[in-house]
């Protein structure tokens, strides 16, 4: 352990498995605190459980991304337990099932779902914490994803959107000196990623790669790391890639 985010506030969403719990585990290990929201609650407590043991300290809130109320209420939870916000790590999402193959016959509703949770709940997130992000001259990350530079399913379009949206809100937190980046993983090797592809696919994708080796949640965690990081301090206003060179060889669906 050391002693870089000592005294640092990190929320992080989707923090029950996967790129969340990542995240929280990379800064938990280096002295912060952790504000962990999911709608997972069994996982959210394994999570806080790890972020302990690897000497960082936690607490976890019940929170449906595409549900306002939830959003807001989870907002003053926060409001009410911490006079700063560090780092906004707006990572809680949907990307597999229908949301990743589905373009035709989905329907209002479920379009309108999947902007919920994938966009729009990252912005109401940010500006009901936008009062300790300023205080902090905080940071936010969205998670965007490979698919958005070349969208051809719900998924990607929604990233594509988040990218947007990641571009307006450096500009309009800019008045508190806030800063907000993104990043796009390529397909990442987590629980769900594994559970969702099938194994020949793993290596038809890893093959597109200029780096050759699968990349991991904790590659993803480290750059938030970075940028969270005093030596990031002046990086704003982009979204990242982060998938291996994949993008070399064109995406693919």
């Amino acid at each position: 352990m050391t002693d870089r985010f000592a005294g640092k506030t990190v929320l992080v969403t989707g923090a029950a498995a996967g790129l969340g719990r990542a995240y929280a585990l990379k800064f938990g290990a280096q002295g912060a605190h952790l504000i962990l929201a999911d709608i997972n609650a069994d996982g959210m407590v394994e999570t806080a459980a790890m972020v302990e043991a690897v000497g960082g300290t936690a607490e976890h809130h019940l929170c449906d991304m595409s549900d306002e109320a939830q959003i807001q209420a989870l907002g003053q939870a926060v409001l009410a337990a911490h006079d700063r916000l560090d780092v906004l790590i707006n990572n809680a999402g949907m990307h597999m099932g229908e949301i990743a193959r589905g373009f035709f016959g989905l329907g209002q509703a479920k379009w309108q779902h999947f902007f919920a949770v994938n966009t729009i709940g990252p912005l109401l997130l940010a500006e009901a914490l936008r009062p300790a992000l300023a205080r902090a001259k905080g940071l936010i990350i969205n998670k965007s994803s490979m698919a958005s530079y070349q969208p051809q399913t719900a998924y990607g379009i929604t990233k594509a959107a988040l990218n947007v949206f990641t571009h307006a809100m450096a500009s309009q937190f800019a008045a508190d000196e806030i800063r907000c980046v993104g990043i796009a993983p390529g397909l990442m090797e987590t629980p769900a990623a594994k559970d969702g592809v099938e194994d020949a696919n793993w290596e038809r994708l890893r093959s597109m790669q200029a780096v050759k080796r699968q990349g991991t949640a904790d590659d993803i965690a480290n750059l938030g790391i970075f940028l969270a990081s005093d030596e990031g301090s002046f990086i704003n206003n982009q979204v990242l890639l982060c998938d291996g060179g994949h993008q070399l060889r064109g995406f693919r669906i």
